[in-house]
């Protein structure tokens, strides 16, 4: 124990949850229906799949490390994002990313507050960088309060916030006029904002990179375009920070493999865009259906992200209801890094078909 970094002595973990898809047949997944870690629940453009075949065929390539610098793939990333090219990185994972953004920004003590609950490998990243890390948490309806949230930044003086718009998992969302207040009121604190989810809620605030130094904006290539085994993440900033963090990036850590698969998918952006139509049709049907169960053993909350927050009346039912979904091959996030979601659970939603799966369990289980 004592040879281990000492602000890793006493970390909790980030927990992972169930993977029980990768130990059975491949022939067997197709009756699981995996909703615990917000991935896409239908396959990429097929383009991704194309341009990955003709790389396996041609096969040349394994021995050497991969493209460092795919301008193909930034020229890419402009066009989707509408930002210039001199604001973009890409990274191996939205997580790789986030690790880079800590060894630069977090220094040993520096306060750093998350918005609350959220994704907890950020706080575990944090921790590791041996930051000071705190919360500001959200009530027990999972409303955001701009004042008490603005207190705990006046009273605590983080060196950096981390704040995930759309939130995971309450799927609330901020303004990017608010966000822009809280650049200008805070100008000497860094702001993280992850937008792992931004596609679904169409809402983003990636122009503010021009106009402000103290502004990361985190995004993946995991949920909307159905890329999570690919591990790919960009960073859109200031030019400034760009180049900072491109000076301590690795940058053959990204494989040949996962600069095609991008590439493919960002040149067939239509089919994630209708991907992302049907998941919010899904998600609102979703909520309302499970909102319209008699009696009040759940509550789902409205989401910005292609997720949904349920909470359940109590610990005993919580259990009950994830044990039901999973005797039908439905998996589900079980939440625990706060109180305020001790008895919540976190569901992913896909296309419309496989969410009715999900809502006919809930109204087994309320039946019996």
């Amino acid at each position: 124990m004592s040879y281990i970094n000492k602000y890793l002595r006493n970390f909790k973990p980030y927990n992972v949850a169930s993977h029980k898809i990768w130990q059975v047949e491949p022939f067997e997944r197709d009756n699981i229906l995996k909703l615990d870690w917000n991935e896409a629940t239908i396959a990429p453009a097929p383009q991704v799949t194309e341009r990955l075949k003709k790389l396996v065929d041609e096969g040349f390539f394994l021995n050497l490390y991969p493209a460092t610098n795919n301008g193909h793939i930034i020229e890419l990333l402009s066009q989707y994002t509408g930002i210039d090219s001199k604001h973009l990185q890409y990274f191996a994972s939205s997580d790789s990313l986030e690790e880079y953004i800590a060894k630069l920004f977090i220094s040993v003590g520096d306060p750093v507050l998350l918005l609350w609950p959220s994704y907890d490998n950020f706080r575990l990243t944090a921790q590791v960088a041996g930051a000071h890390v705190m919360f500001y948490e959200m009530n027990g309806d999972f409303k955001f309060e701009p004042n008490t949230f603005e207190d705990v930044i006046d009273r605590k003086n983080p060196s950096l916030v981390y704040i995930c718009n759309p939130n995971n998992p309450t799927g609330i969302q901020l303004q990017p006029d608010y966000i822009k207040y809280l650049l200008e009121k805070y100008s000497q604190t860094m702001f993280l904002i992850d937008e792992a989810y931004w596609e679904f809620s169409g809402i983003t605030c990636q122009g503010l990179v021009t106009q402000y130094d103290n502004i990361l904006i985190a995004r993946t290539m995991s949920k909307a375009f159905a890329l999570a085994n690919i591990r790919f993440g960009y960073l859109i900033s200031s030019e400034e920070n760009i180049q900072f963090i491109s000076s301590i990036r690795n940058p053959k850590n990204i494989t040949t493999f996962a600069q095609e698969a991008v590439i493919g998918a960002l040149e067939n952006l239509d089919y994630m865009w209708e991907y992302v139509k049907q998941v919010r049709v899904a998600r609102d049907h979703f909520i309302k259906s499970i909102n319209s169960l008699s009696g009040e053993k759940f509550q789902a909350y409205e989401s910005q992200g292609n997720f949904v927050l349920i909470k359940c009346c109590d610990q005993l039912t919580k259990q009950e209801i994830m044990s039901h979904l999973q005797r039908k091959n439905i998996f589900v996030r079980d939440l625990n890094q706060s109180d305020t979601v001790k008895n919540c659970i976190r569901v992913s939603i896909g296309l419309q078909a496989q969410m009715k799966r999900v809502i006919d369990c809930f109204e087994e289980y309320c039946k019996t």
